[in-house]
């Protein structure tokens, strides 16, 4: 009981845990991002091509 008390402890005050959690957050967000910008500008593309194609 004793040595899962000692584990418990030390799990509370280590702190990397924290960090890596962060960055996992912002490496979400940063995802995110980038598929909402990707959807936004995709279709924009896929509309300039069709137009060309079009004209062609």
């Amino acid at each position: 009981m004793k040595a899962m008390k000692n584990l418990l402890g030390k799990l509370v005050k280590d702190e990397q845990g924290g960090e890596v959690l962060e960055y996992a957050l912002i490496a979400g967000l940063i995802v995110v991002a980038a598929i909402a910008v990707i959807g936004a500008v995709g279709t924009k593309v896929l509309a300039r091509w069709t137009s060309l194609n079009n004209s062609i």
